[in-house]
């Protein structure tokens, strides 16, 4: 049964270090299922300037003053913190009309975030406070005069304004990208379920792992906020288009060039394909999957299936199958275990849902659920916002001008037919741009087709079939490593995608000067700036290394016997290195030539220093590279640099990146790759306990 009733409370904003509640009493929010009133909002009264102010001169330097390895470490502890209070969340979740399953997603799954981008940072992130982005330029046939792009940190606030849908994972989703960054964010929930959220903001002040100012909340409007945003803050939108575009539009946005980015409506298409017919899996996994996005969260996902793309020949045994399967899906209240489907978020988004329905009517039938005659599994279908599922279908797709138009945010779909899989593609395309579209086939041309027609429109592009059915996470579903927006009406924006979206939040800069200079500001070795030659790289500890430590190895000829052993032990007789005419045949070739990987391991036996030492593994290269064949009679040198050091917070090493360079005797580059090992902190270990 749904939680008892309880004195309603009066929500409070987190703001310039303190919990501050409005001059009014402000809104009333009821709980979706019964009704109850949970909490007054209001925001009246807060000095908004103060608050871009606080997080831009408190948190920010404090932000910027952590590596991303802090900053990812940091992410870590405080989703794990979240993590142990889900329950917490889950209980005043159901007040939203969130089912368990509908909560898991919201909850769980913007902790899982958060935690994803925690991992990202350690993983793919240098324990640096500056990225570099991308080679360096040369800008000087002598090599004193290059260029480096770096990326750093804004040195403003992100404004994150949310929809109602998801008040735990619209928060998550966004704030861990952006700290991860370095930049403070500022988050404005929507009112309607704007208590979840706050009650998760307060659980993160309390554990007292962000610095003060790093996240501000504000519960009710935000006044005059957006009047005091500058070039290094951003702000982003999760909402109608309508109210997107009006904040896009708004003067300092403009004047400022503010970054801006918008996750807005999206009339998500679902296509099946023309070999997915009844009896197939594919038809299965359709008939499913439209049914699972049509009632998850009650239809109010941003990602949620509203027009199901199918064969004209199949329209009938799929509106059949889907009636039959929502037909079995009764709205009732969020909490009791035998709900499926819990209440749309109040009676307004309802009475909402119904206008939308209506306009949708003028170009579609319904086939399946009634919108204005509720039957609730339980719950009082007079005090909550529950809604049927309801189903249409457009038989003239092509003139159902409003299908492709009109958004019912709720438990609402259109069928629509095609004829041809160029049909199909086309009302795909006939949202304007959506953030997610699917294809449910078994049939790889069908799959190009279907992709590469609709790729264009939309951010993201799921392939259904039987091979992944017990994996994939479906349509719906966005994924941190994944973009999560969408071209045209879907906004132009693009969330999370991994660390895509931490450089969202950092300017990237071209830097020119000389080698040695850069080196310093990038923290990397470049190809002419300082060395050092003292004791062998590999004997010191990363207590002892330093960016520019180098090796000048002794030298190696290369023999016909070398080549011709290496080939007869590892099986690689490729006719270039066996057959001197057929290699000089080759136009790359004068004659036969030792093997690539010949040279990385000639290359290795001369840097590599065998003794027992801080260097504890090798565990790959990147970017190897052969650039001038290596002849009988050759002789091979190894220039060994540290290029990179990247101490883990919470081990005894670090990771060290080596710039490796082999040339031949005339001083052509033969081999150039980077050389990546694990190293000790310090050596002997027994120096660490002391």
């Amino acid at each position: 049964m749904n939680a008892p009733a309880r004195q309603p409370r009066r929500l409070e904003s987190y703001v310039c270090g303190g919990w501050t509640p409005g001059q009014k009493e402000g809104q009333v929010l009821h709980d979706a299922a019964t009704g109850d009133p949970v909490a007054f909002i209001d925001s009246t009264g807060l000095d908004f300037a103060a608050v871009l102010d606080h997080g831009r001169r408190v948190a920010g330097p404090r932000l910027r003053a952590m590596s991303f390895h802090d900053r990812a470490g940091m992410l870590k502890d405080l989703g794990l913190a979240l993590m142990a209070r889900k329950e917490e969340f889950y209980a005043e979740s159901y007040r939203t009309g969130a089912t368990r399953p509908d909560g898991w997603v919201d909850i769980e799954g913007g902790i899982g975030t958060m935690l994803t981008f925690a991992s990202k940072g350690r993983r793919e992130l240098p324990n640096t406070r500056v990225l570099t982005d991308g080679e360096i330029e040369v800008l000087s046939k002598d090599g004193s005069f290059v260029a480096q792009h770096i990326l750093s940190p804004l040195q403003g606030v992100a404004v994150h304004i949310n929809a109602f849908n998801f008040p735990v994972w619209g928060m998550l989703e966004k704030i861990a990208p952006t700290l991860l960054a370095g930049v403070p964010c500022v988050v404005k929930p929507a009112s309607q379920t704007a208590y979840l959220t706050e009650l998760v903001v307060r659980r993160i002040v309390e554990t007292g792992i962000l610095p003060e100012g790093a996240l501000q909340l504000i519960c009710g409007s935000v006044g005059d906020l957006l009047d005091h945003v500058t070039g290094q803050d951003a702000v982003t939108f999760t909402g109608s288009a309508t109210t997107g575009r009006k904040l896009k539009a708004h003067p300092a946005i403009v004047a400022n060039s503010v970054r801006f980015t918008m996750e807005a409506d999206s009339l998500n298409a679902a296509i099946l394909g023309p070999d997915a017919v009844a009896g197939t899996p594919e038809f299965d996994l359709f008939v499913k999957e439209v049914a699972r996005e049509m009632t998850s969260k009650a239809g109010q996902k941003c990602t949620a299936i509203r027009r199901v793309v199918a064969p004209r020949a199949q329209v009938d045994a799929l509106v059949a199958a889907l009636r039959d399967r929502l037909g079995k899906t009764a709205p009732g209240l969020p909490d009791a275990e035998e709900t499926r489907m819990g209440p749309l978020a109040s009676l307004d988004q309802r009475d909402e849902v119904r206008a939308r329905i209506r306009d949708l009517q003028a170009a579609a039938e319904i086939v399946a659920g009634n919108p204005d005659d509720v039957r609730t599994a339980s719950g009082d279908a007079g005090k909550g916002a529950f809604l049927n599922p309801v189903l249409l279908y457009a038989g003239n797709p092509f003139a159902a001008q409003a299908v492709h138009e009109v958004e019912a945010f709720g438990p609402v779909s259109t069928v629509l037919p095609y004829d041809t899989l160029d049909e199909a593609v086309e009302l795909a395309r006939l949202g304007k741009g959506s953030l997610v579209s699917s294809v449910f086939t078994d049939d790889p041309g069908v799959a190009e087709e279907v992709v590469l027609g609709v790729a264009p429109f939309h951010g993201r592009v799921l392939i259904g079939n039987r091979g992944s059915a017990k994996t994939s996470t479906g349509h719906g579903s966005p994924l941190a490593g994944l973009v999560h927006g969408g071209p045209g009406r879907a906004g132009g924006g693009e969330e999370m995608g991994g660390i895509r979206g931490v450089k969202h939040y950092m300017q990237r800069t071209a830097v020119q000067g000389t080698p040695r200079l850069l080196s310093a500001v990038t923290g990397r070795w470049i190809e002419g700036a300082e060395a050092r030659h003292d004791v062998h790289p590999f004997r010191k500890s990363l207590a002892e290394l330093r960016i520019g430590d180098q090796l000048i190895t002794e030298k190696r000829t290369v023999t016909l016997e070398d080549v011709e052993h290496f080939a007869h032990f590892t099986g690689d007789t490729f006719y270039a290195h066996m057959d001197a005419a057929a290699a000089r045949a080759n136009p790359f070739f004068d004659d036969r030539v030792a093997h690539g990987y010949l040279i990385a391991s000639f290359a290795a036996g001369l840097f590599v220093e065998p003794n027992p030492g801080p260097v504890l593994a090798n565990y790959g290269v990147d970017s190897l590279r052969f650039l001038t064949p290596v002849y009988f009679g050759d002789t091979l040198q190894v220039r060994l640099t540290c290029k990179e050091i990247n101490p883990r917070a919470n081990a005894d090493h670090g990771e060290v990146r080596w710039d490796c360079q082999v040339t031949n005797q005339n001083g052509a580059v033969v081999a150039q790759y980077d050389v990546l090992t694990m190293v000790a902190k310090v050596w002997p270990p027994a120096q660490a306990a002391g």
